[in-house]
C-alpha cells in the first residue's frame, strides 16, 4: 500500500516549522518529514531521541512518537525511496525549502519513481498574513519588499512567493492574529483571486489539527498546473473572445528544438466564476491581449516605472528582435521576469508549423507571424488597469516601427531556453 505525502510549501518565516512541530506532537501517526534544507532540522527538541546515519548521508533525526526527520542531501527520488525502505512510518510530510518551487517536487511523486511506493495527497502552502497584507493587499503600500535572493541570485522572490500561492491545493493563512478583520478580508480575496481552486484555512501560531492536513486526498497534478489566477484569468478571455477551447502552453512549443513533448491541458474549468473577487475589496483582473510586438527599450523602460498596486502580471509576450523566443513574463513584488520558455510555432520549418498546427485546428494564425502574440494576465488592488494597458499599448512597434531592422534594438531580453531577464521597478 502506498505511503501518503504531504508537500509543505512556503517562504521562510511563514510558519512551516511550527507547523510541522505541531503534526509530530500530536502523536496521531508515525510521520516522516523529509526537509530538503540541511539546516532546517530545527523541530523541538524535546522530540528528539537519537541521530542516526542513512548510507547515502543524510542526517535522520528519530523522534520519541516513532516518527523521524531527515534533511535532504540527494535527488528527491533516491531519498524517499531509501527512506520508505529502509523505515516504517504511516505518512511522509516534505518541506520544500522557502525559496523552491512546489511544482517540481509534486511531480517527482506523481510521475516520478516515488510515485511507486507514494502517494500524493495534497501540496500546502503556509502564508503569513501580516506579511502577505503588507506587501500585496495593503491598498496605500508603495509596493512589497522583499529581501534576498534565491540561489541563482537572479530569481525574484516575489515571484517565488506568488508562484507557492499559485501551486497549490490547501493555503493555511498563519500569524490570523496580526491582522485586523477588513485586512483579514482582503488577504483571502487576494489569495482566492490568485489560487481559486485552494481551499484556504486560517490560523495562528500553526496550530491546525492534523485531520485538517493529512489523510484528505486532495491533489490533481493537471489541475494544480492550470488552476492558478492569471492563468484562469487568460483562460476565460480565451473563450469569451476566440469561442476556443485551448490553452495558450498549445500555442507554442516549450521545448528546444531536438526534444519535443506533448502536453495534456484537458482540464477543469468549473473555477472561471471565482477569478473575479467582489469589488469592494479593491480587487481587478483583467487581460492584456495584442498581436504586434513591444519595442524592448520601451517594455523595459515601462517596466522599471510600474504603478502602485499592480500585484500580478504574467504571460506570454512578444518582444520585437526575439522573433523566434516565446517568452514569459512574469511581474510580482518589484521586479519583473523575463524567460525564454519555448518557441512560437512560426518560428520553425514549414512542415513542423503543419504538423503543430494539424494537431491544433483552433489556433489563431496570422499569416504573416503566426501564432506570436502577446496575452497577459494583470491583477492589481485600487488600479486603473485601463490606464495600464494604454500604457503597455505605448510600448508597441508603431506601423514605421514594424518595418525597421528590428535586430538593431538595444535589447535586454534574454535568447536562450530557460534564460531569464530581470527589470527592477524604481517606484
Amino acid at each position: 500500500m502506498s505511503v501518503p505525502v504531504t508537500v509543505l510549501s512556503g517562504e521562510l518565516g511563514a510558519g512551516k516549522t511550527t507547523l510541522l512541530s505541531g503534526l509530530l506532537e500530536s502523536g496521531e501517526r508515525d510521520i516522516a518529514v523529509l526537509v530538503n534544507d540541511v539546516g532546517a532540522v530545527n523541530v523541538d527538541a524535546d522530540l528528539v531521541e537519537a541521530r542516526t546515519d542513512l548510507e547515502t548521508g543524510e542526517e535522520v533525526v528519530a523522534l520519541e512518537n516513532g516518527c523521524i526527520c531527515c534533511s535532504l542531501g540527494n535527488e528527491l527520488s533516491q531519498a524517499v525511496i531509501q527512506l520508505w525502505k529502509e523505515h516504517e512510518f504511516d505518512h511522509l510530510v516534505v518541506e520544500a525549502s522557502g525559496v523552491s518551487e512546489p511544482e517540481p517536487i509534486a511531480r517527482q511523486f506523481v510521475r516520478g519513481p516515488a510515485g511507486g511506493p507514494y502517494d500524493l495527497e495534497a501540496v500546502v502552502t503556509v502564508v503569513d498574513a501580516r506579511r502577505f497584507y503588507d506587501r500585496f493587499a495593503d491598498a496605500d503600500a508603495d509596493g512589497p519588499e522583499i529581501q534576498g535572493a534565491d540561489d541563482s541570485g537572479t530569481r525574484p522572490l516575489a515571484d517565488l512567493v506568488l508562484e507557492q500561492v499559485e501551486f497549490c491545493d490547501l493555503l493555511v493563512v498563519n500569524k490570523y492574529d496580526l491582522v485586523d478583520d477588513d485586512e483579514r478580508e482582503r488577504v483571502v480575496a487576494l489569495l482566492e483571486t490568485l489560487q481559486p481552486r485552494a481551499e484556504i484555512v486560517t490560523t495562528e501560531y500553526g496550530a491546525l489539527e492534523p485531520d485538517e492536513l493529512l489523510g484528505v486526498e486532495r491533489f490533481d497534478l493537471e489541475e494544480a498546473a492550470e488552476s492558478a489566477g492569471w492563468k484562469q484569468v487568460i483562460e476565460a478571455e480565451e473563450h469569451e473572445h476566440d469561442g476556443h477551447d485551448h490553452d495558450h502552453g498549445d500555442h507554442h512549443d516549450h521545448t528546444d528544438s531536438d526534444h519535443d513533448h506533448d502536453h495534456d491541458h484537458d482540464h477543469d474549468h468549473d473555477h472561471h466564476d471565482h477569478v473575479h473577487p467582489p469589488e469592494r475589496y479593491g480587487i481587478a483582473v483583467d487581460t492584456y491581449h495584442r498581436r504586434r510586438p513591444f519595442h524592448p527599450e520601451r517594455l523595459e523602460a515601462f517596466l522599471s516605472d510600474l504603478p502602485d498596486g499592480l500585484v500580478r502580471a504574467k504571460g506570454l509576450c512578444w518582444i520585437a528582435g526575439r522573433e523566434k523566443q516565446a517568452i514569459t513574463m512574469s511581474y510580482a513584488g518589484d521586479e519583473t521576469a523575463l524567460e525564454v520558455t519555448g518557441r512560437w510555432i512560426a518560428s520553425f520549418s514549414e512542415e513542423r508549423q503543419e504538423l503543430y498546427r494539424q494537431g491544433q485546428p483552433d489556433l489563431p494564425w496570422d499569416d504573416e507571424w503566426g501564432d506570436r502574440e502577446t496575452r497577459l494576465a494583470l491583477i492589481g488592488r485600487n488600479i486603473d488597469l485601463e490606464a495600464l494597458a494604454a500604457r503597455l499599448d505605448e510600448c508597441l512597434l508603431t506601423d514605421a516601427e514594424m518595418d525597421e531592422d528590428w535586430p538593431a534594438y538595444e535589447n535586454r531580453a534574454p535568447t536562450g531556453m530557460g534564460e531569464s531577464a530581470v527589470v527592477s521597478s524604481e517606484r
